[in-house]
């Protein structure tokens, strides 16, 4: 018990200034006695800043403000915005659901895989893509749709359209490098 307690202040205390600030600023905006009602904020904080949300880092949420670890593991693990591993560069999430299944939903996830070489859910070699099947994305007149690093959506995805996609990507990726 007294381990767990030292762990958490541990992990806490890993959260840099910066990332603290960040957390203030968002914990500020409710009432003192609701500080959890920031645990959404802070988790897109810490995967803004690393990429994906350990358990470490839920268990320094969970310290800072003041709830259970498990239950801000509740919430990453009810939410699929949130990478509960590393992920590529490219985030590409592929609406699956029957709507798009009936307008080409599968058949895109199926055209992406294939062409990046990984398995629904896996990451690319390199480190680029990571490629998952999603819920619902609320633009089923749009199928098939993606979400590509949880924030823009796209329509109409034809084999072609996703062919461009990744290319102009890679492009991307390599001016970065």
């Amino acid at each position: 018990m007294m381990t767990d307690t030292v762990t958490h202040q541990a992990s806490a205390a890993s959260l840099s200034e910066a990332t603290q600030a960040r957390f203030a600023r968002e914990v500020a905006k409710y009432p003192k006695e609701q500080a959890q009602s920031a645990v959404m904020a802070c988790l897109s904080i810490v995967q803004q800043e690393q990429g994906w949300v350990s358990t470490e880092a839920e268990a320094a949420i969970a310290v800072y403000l003041g709830m259970p670890a498990m239950a801000v593991h509740e919430v990453t693990t009810f939410y699929n915005m949130y990478n509960q591993q590393p992920v590529g560069k490219f985030k590409l999430n592929v609406c699956t659901n029957l709507p798009c299944q009936l307008r080409n939903g599968q058949g895109a996830l199926e055209h992406l895989c294939k062409s990046l070489n990984v398995e629904d859910g896996g990451t690319t070699a390199d480190g680029l893509f990571t490629v998952a099947k999603c819920e619902c994305l609320g633009a089923c007149a749009d199928a098939p749709v993606m979400l590509v690093n949880d924030r823009q959506m796209l329509s109409y995805m034809s084999n072609d359209k996703l062919d461009e996609m990744v290319a102009m990507m890679r492009t991307e990726a390599g001016k970065a490098a």
